[in-house]
């Protein structure tokens, strides 16, 4: 996906246009209600930001809050994700971290802390499935903001990508936040796990702002809360994971709940006649190679949907479901063979579902 100003890196997503409004279309994750009424007060914005796109929607906004004022809302989120975690400002963040060649503790916000925090947890219940200092490997496939190399990779550059990274060699300390890595060329890439951070903490402020009924998109990653303009609970279309094909695959339904989707479907380049997936396992250090076209996940925040996505998709059908089982998730994983789709979903996803 395209968070800060390029293709997220761990894995790809459809992501702009991923989760919109279904009023219009059904695309990869879009919310399934058709237009209010007009006696219904609705706020709908979107709009480009770094790279992707957001859509947002109000529904009976309380006394006082007005488009404009959601506007600025999501402007002043955006700004302080985009100062804070975009790879693509040398003023960032991430980026004064990743240019520090210093092993010591870098003092970072509270926000990016805890971001780090929640994707390491998430590595070491996914076995390193999900690893935000994959970077490195990713730009040797020509999956990066480089594209395509001219060559693929050796071994021995594989071997050596490898050895500078590792989310073991990453520490975090939330108080004070700090980070700290313990090779110096460690760099850290946030694009798999911060667009969903962005959507729960524009919906923290929606909170304080007394809006109770809100649908946010960001690049993808989708969060509901209360009733949409025609008073029902929203629903949310999963698009069917073909290249040429633009449909519902299955709908769910949200309430306080996030989802998003994790894909090859459309990512993916071909060498010799061999197809190679964009999405690296960051454990082996090349492209996945599995049979999984898409996996859904759906939890309480955006930013566990975004993390658990990139690491069920990397895990593949089987011991992703396997995971996702154990852990009583809801995921949903639909995989492509001979030409027709299966699927395979979690008893908390299928308590979700209101159509297949």
């Amino acid at each position: 996906m395209a968070w800060m100003s390029y293709p997220r890196t761990m894995h790809r997503k459809k992501i702009a246009s991923s989760l919109i409004v279904i009023a219009a279309a059904c695309v990869s994750l879009v919310a399934c209600s058709p237009p209010p009424p007009a006696s219904s007060p609705e706020i709908a914005l979107s709009g480009p930001t770094m790279g992707t796109t957001y859509s947002v929607k109000v529904a009976s906004p309380p006394a006082g809050v007005d488009s404009n004022a959601v506007r600025v809302a999501i402007d002043d989120v955006l700004a302080r994700i985009d100062l804070d975690m975009s790879g693509y400002r040398d003023d960032s963040t991430v980026s004064r971290f990743n240019a520090s060649t210093s092993t010591g503790w870098f003092e970072v916000s509270e926000d990016l802390a805890k971001v780090v925090s929640e994707a390491l947890q998430v590595s070491e219940l996914s076995q390193g499935a999900l690893d935000i200092t994959v970077a490195p490997l990713v730009n040797l496939w020509g999956m990066g903001p480089a594209g395509e190399q001219a060559q693929l990779p050796s071994d021995a550059e594989i071997k050596q990508a490898l050895a500078r990274t590792g989310y073991r060699k990453l520490q975090v300390r939330l108080s004070p936040a700090a980070l700290r890595k313990e090779i110096p060329e460690l760099t850290i890439d946030l694009n798999a796990v911060a667009p969903g951070y962005a959507v729960d903490l524009l919906a923290s402020h929606f909170a304080s702002m007394g809006i109770e009924n809100f649908m946010i998109d960001i690049g993808g990653e989708v969060r509901a809360r209360g009733l949409n303009g025609n008073g029902r609970v929203w629903r949310i279309a999963v698009e069917r994971p073909i290249d040429a094909e633009e449909e519902p695959y299955a709908v769910v339904r949200l309430d306080d709940l996030s989802v998003t989707t994790s894909g090859e479907y459309r990512h993916y380049i071909v060498r010799d006649g061999h197809r190679y997936s964009h999405t690296i396992d960051p454990r082996t250090g090349r492209p996945v190679e599995h049979d999984l076209a898409s996996v859904v996940v759906a939890t309480g925040t955006a930013l566990q949907a975004d993390a658990w996505a990139t690491a069920l998709n990397v895990l593949g059908a089987e011991a992703g479901y396997a995971l996702a089982r154990e852990r009583n998730m809801a995921a949903m994983f639909i995989v492509a063979s001979d030409g027709k789709l299966h699927n395979e979903m979690t008893e908390a996803f299928r308590k979700l579902l209101i159509a297949e």
